[in-house]
C-alpha cells in the first residue's frame, strides 16, 4: 500500500515507462494474437491495460479515462496509455494526499485504502505486462527488457542468455 505521495509517483513513473515499452513493441498485426481460444487477443490485453486504469476515476480522481477510439492500432494503444498513465499520477498528486491514501472507499464490495488501490493498479500492470511478453515472444515480436535483459540484449552484450 502506498502512503506517500511521493512514493506512488516515483513507482508508478519507473512502471510505466516499463508497461510503454512493452507497449511500443506491438504492431497492428500482433494486436490479433490470441492467449488461447476464446481468450483475449494480445491487443485486448494491451488496451486492458490503458482501459483498466480509468476506474480510478470512480474514486473521486479527475482525469480522463481512455479513449476506446483508440483500442484498434498499437500506436493508438500506446499514445492512449502513455496520456492516461500521465493523467493519473497528475490526479492523484492534485487530487490526494498522503492522509487521503489512508482513507477507505468500497471496491467490489470491500473497503479498499486508496493507497492499496494505487498500490493494486500498479500491480496488475506488471501482471498483464508478464503475459504480453509471452505473447509477443510467441508472435515472433522482439520483447523489450523489463525487469533485467531479454533474451537479444544478452545475445548484443557478448553474453551467454540462461537456456
Amino acid at each position: 500500500m502506498f502512503t506517500s505521495i511521493e512514493d506512488f509517483e516515483k513507482e508508478w513513473k519507473a512502471e510505466a515507462e516499463l508497461t510503454a515499452s512493452v507497449l511500443d513493441a506491438l504492431t497492428d498485426e500482433s494486436l490479433a494474437r490470441p492467449v488461447a481460444e476464446k481468450r483475449r487477443t494480445l491487443g485486448m490485453i494491451a488496451w486492458h491495460l490503458a482501459e483498466s486504469i480509468g476506474y480510478m476515476a470512480s474514486m473521486g480522481l479527475d482525469f480522463t479515462p481512455a479513449d476506446a477510439g483508440q483500442r484498434n492500432s498499437a500506436e493508438g494503444i500506446t499514445s492512449e496509455y502513455r496520456r492516461v498513465s500521465r493523467d493519473i499520477a497528475d490526479a492523484v498528486r492534485s487530487g490526494w494526499s498522503d492522509e487521503t491514501l489512508l482513507q477507505k472507499q468500497e471496491i467490489g464490495g470491500e473497503l479498499w485504502a486508496n493507497g492499496a488501490s494505487l498500490r493494486f493498479t500498479a500491480m496488475h500492470q506488471a501482471h498483464h505486462r508478464g503475459q504480453m511478453t509471452v505473447l509477443m515472444r510467441q508472435a515472433g515480436l522482439r520483447v523489450p527488457d523489463v525487469y533485467g535483459p531479454s533474451y537479444e540484449t544478452w545475445v548484443e552484450k557478448g553474453m551467454a542468455p540462461l537456456p
